[in-house]
C-alpha cells in the first residue's frame, strides 16, 4: 500500500480508500465491520462516507445510518488517530435534510455538528461540499449543463461565505482540512483564489467521479491538480460496478446495486455495453481480473491522491484492495487508449 498527502496538508492517506455509501442498506454494521477491521489490516487508514449515506437507495429513514456505524467501530476499536475519516455536507435537493435547502454557512455548522455526533469524533479531517451550490455537469448531467446563467458576483460571494465558515471551523479544531466534490475546474480554481485573497483554508482534494468510462478529469482538472496540488479522490472507480462485467449480457445478480437503483445513476444505457465488453475482453486476453485492471489504471493515474473503492461482500472488498499490487504493462495501457479513442464518452 502506497501512501499519499492530501494536498499541501501533510495529512498522509492511503492510495485506497474504503467507501462506505452501502453501509446500513446493502451492509449490516457487522459487515461494515468486518470490511474497516480487513482494510486496516491491509493498510488502509482513510475512510470516505458522507451524511447522505447510505445511497442504496436514499431514503430519510436511513438518512445518517453510515456515519453511526463508523462512529460505532471507531469507539469499539479506539484508533481514531490511526484513521483519516472524510465526510460530506450535503447540498440542495433532499426535502429531509435542512428542508432541501443549498450549502449555507448556518447549514454546515448543523452539519457538521451532527456529523461529530454520529462518527463519535471531536473533529474530521477531510470534510467535503458534496456538490455547488450553482450548476454543475456531474450525476449526468454534461449534456444539458450551461453555466451561462449563472451570475459571477453573486456565486463568488456564496462561495467566499462559504469558505469564511470553514475557515472558522478549521480555526477551532473541528476540521482538519477542506475538499471539493462534484466540482469544475473554474469553481476549484475560485475557491483557490479566495483562500489566497483572504487568508482561508486551501481546498486539498476534489472528489470527482473516474473511470475507464468516464474521464473528464483528464482534461482541465488534472492540470489543475498538478499545478494547485489539489488531487483527486476518485469515486466510482469500477462505473457502479460496471466494469468488473457482472452485468453483460442483460445479468442483473439479485442483491446487486442495479437491482436496486435501477439504473446505476444514469450510467446504466445501452451506450456503456460494448465499452464495458471491450475492456473486459481485454483484461482477460492479458490474464487480468477486470476489476483489478480498472482500479490499478486509476491507481496508476498522476492526478490521484487516493481511489475510493466499495464492496457489500468481503470477496469484492479482497479483490479491490488487491489492485494495489497490479500493475499494467504498457501492452494493456495501449489496449486502453485504444479502447478510450473508440468509446470516449459511453456513460
Amino acid at each position: 500500500m502506497r501512501y499519499n498527502t492530501l494536498g499541501r496538508t501533510g495529512i498522509k492517506v492511503s492510495e485506497i480508500c474504503l467507501g462506505t455509501m452501502t453501509w446500513g442498506s446493502q451492509n449490516t454494521p457487522a459487515e461494515a465491520h468486518e470490511q474497516l477491521d480487513y482494510a486496516f489490516d491491509h493498510g488502509v487508514n482513510f475512510i470516505d462516507t458522507a451524511e447522505l449515506y447510505p445511497t442504496t437507495p436514499l431514503s430519510e429513514e436511513t438518512y445518517g445510518s453510515t456515519e453511526r456505524i463508523i462512529g460505532d467501530w471507531l469507539a469499539a476499536r479506539g484508533r481514531r488517530d490511526d484513521v483519516v475519516v472524510a465526510t460530506k455536507v450535503a447540498g440542495s435537493g433532499r426535502p429531509y435534510i435542512r428542508n432541501g435547502e443549498p450549502i449555507t454557512p448556518q447549514g454546515i455548522d448543523q452539519a457538521l455538528e451532527a456529523s461529530l455526533r454520529r462518527l463519535k469524533t471531536d473533529y474530521i479531517d477531510l470534510y467535503q461540499l458534496h456538490w455547488p451550490n450553482r450548476g454543475h455537469y456531474h450525476f449526468r448531467n454534461a449534456w444539458s449543463y450551461d453555466p451561462s446563467r449563472q451570475e459571477t458576483e453573486q456565486v463568488t460571494a456564496d462561495l467566499k461565505a462559504i469558505l469564511d465558515k470553514l475557515g472558522d471551523l478549521v480555526k477551532a479544531g473541528k476540521i482538519r482540512a477542506i475538499g471539493l466534490s462534484n466540482e469544475t475546474a473554474w469553481g476549484t480554481m475560485k475557491m483557490l483564489d479566495l483562500a489566497r485573497r483572504y487568508g482561508l483554508p486551501r481546498v486539498a482534494t476534489i472528489q470527482n467521479e473516474y473511470n475507464l468510462l468516464y474521464r473528464p478529469y483528464d482534461l482541465d482538472l488534472a492540470e489543475v491538480s498538478h499545478h494547485e496540488d489539489v488531487g483527486l479522490l476518485a469515486y466510482s472507480p469500477l462505473a457502479a460496478g460496471l466494469l468488473t462485467g457482472k452485468y453483460l449480457d442483460g445479468a442483473k445478480p439479485a442483491g446487486s446495486r442495479l437491482s436496486i437503483n435501477g439504473d446505476l445513476g444514469g450510467r446504466f444505457t445501452p451506450h456503456q455495453e460494448p465499452a464495458v465488453a471491450a475492456y473486459v475482453a481485454l483484461a482477460r486476453e492479458h490474464g487480468l481480473d477486470p476489476a483489478q485492471m480498472a482500479l490499478a489504471f486509476c491507481l496508476a493515474r498522476p492526478f490521484m491522491t487516493s481511489v475510493i473503492i466499495g464492496a457489500t461482500s468481503m470477496a469484492q472488498l479482497k479483490t479491490n484492495i488487491g489492485a494495489t499490487g497490479v500493475t499494467l504493462s504498457q501492452d494493456v495501457m495501449n489496449g486502453i487508449r485504444r479502447l478510450h479513442r473508440l468509446y470516449p464518452a459511453p456513460i
